[in-house]
């Protein structure tokens, strides 16, 4: 039997020594994909959030639309928000101005850098919420110390925890300002940089239940809040929830991605066959009067009215009450009773109309002058 002098037990020391300083470096080397011990940390599980211009590369056309439209402009830094044609409250620089809420079509309002609410302007209470539609200031809660507490539907990655950039006046915290695209399809980093079997898919939710997280007032769906003689805003899932078309999702009708006014995909028309029939050619049809003009004018108010019968939003309860004493509205005003009232949905074209010539004239109106 062999043995092992005093030299050929040094030279196997040195080459074991070496074995196990090849097996740790080649180690070290293999990448994420090839590590099977499950020792590397994945940094994907720190940061969900990818940010809407990840999207472009693959969804180019999706995101110009979604870019121009109101969601993304839902909450700005002062930083980006000074860079588009909106006024700030007198007194105030962009310097004392954190974030401004909206800014896209109807109003702005802007947040201290405390995070509460401005509600005064130049010294004095109100002139602090700016109307788009009209170019006019107006009071919002004039002189109130208001708290930031919109995060959950003007933010992406919302949290009801701790103070955003540990502003006081700003309740919880978010990934993203605005209503990004991961608001409503999830944290998609991983789809955006997965390869393969890693690439997640992102969350398609077609319901409208899903757009009435946001797109809600109040806490009671049953009921659709109002005040001063308009529909209070945000509330069309409730609207919706009250009319004919409650078990329709709101993109069969809608573009979600699209600005409001651009992102309708279909007509009426479409599904309502014998009504569409009846009224082309009619004499409403002939100067122009549209279906929404009638079964959604603007009976909703977000930033300033346009008329006695004119809010800014239009309403999605889209039945008509054509009984001239039907009230739009509860007694004390507080609630819209589920329908379309003869005032909303006739005079505030017909001015110098009333509600009786309204109730005598809507009646067969779908193929009048035929």
């Amino acid at each position: 039997m062999a043995t092992f002098t005093g030299r050929k037990w040094i030279l196997f020391g040195i080459i074991t020594l070496m074995m196990s300083l090849l097996f740790i470096l080649s180690a070290c080397s293999q990448t994420p994909d090839e590590e099977t011990s499950g020792t590397v940390e994945d940094s994907h599980t720190t940061v969900e959030y990818a940010g809407s211009d990840a999207c472009f590369d693959c969804h180019p056309a999706i995101h110009n639309d979604f870019v121009t439209s109101g969601n993304p402009w839902k909450l700005k830094t002062s930083e980006v928000a000074r860079n588009n044609p909106i006024p700030i409250p007198a007194g105030y620089a962009w310097e004392l101005i954190s974030y401004v809420i909206g800014g896209n079509t109807w109003k702005t309002l802007y947040v201290d850098n405390n995070g509460y609410l401005i509600t005064s302007a130049g010294g004095k209470p109100g002139n602090n919420q700016y109307n788009l539609l009209t170019g006019v200031w107006s009071d919002y809660a004039p002189d109130e110390q208001i708290p930031f507490t919109c995060g959950e539907c003007h933010t992406t990655g919302y949290s009801p925890e701790g103070n955003q950039g540990g502003l006081p006046g700003i309740v919880g915290t978010w990934e993203l300002e605005g209503v990004q695209c991961e608001a409503c399809h999830g944290p998609a980093r991983d789809h955006v940089e997965g390869q393969g079997e890693k690439k997640e898919t992102v969350v398609i939710d077609s319901s409208a239940a899903l757009c009435g997280r946001c797109h809600t007032s109040g806490d009671d769906l049953s009921v659709i809040p109002a005040n001063n003689g308009f529909i209070l805003k945000n509330g069309q899932y409730n609207e919706h929830q009250a009319s004919p078309h409650q078990y329709t999702d709101c993109v069969k009708c809608h573009d979600p991605h699209k600005k409001g006014e651009f992102s309708v995909k279909i007509d009426c028309g479409d599904c309502h066959l014998k009504v569409r029939d009846d009224y082309t050619g009619s004499t409403m049809d002939i100067v122009g009067v549209d279906c929404e003009d009638c079964h959604m004018p603007k009976a909703t108010l977000s930033g300033q009215s346009l008329g006695l019968y004119q809010g800014d939003v239009r309403t999605h309860l889209f039945r008509i009450n054509t009984d001239p004493d039907a009230p739009m509205f509860s007694e004390d005003g507080s609630q819209a009773n589920g329908y379309v009232t003869l005032d909303f949905a006739c005079l505030s074209c017909h001015l110098q109309r009333d509600i009786e010539w309204a109730a005598a004239n809507a009646p067969g109106i779908h193929s009048a002058g035929k």
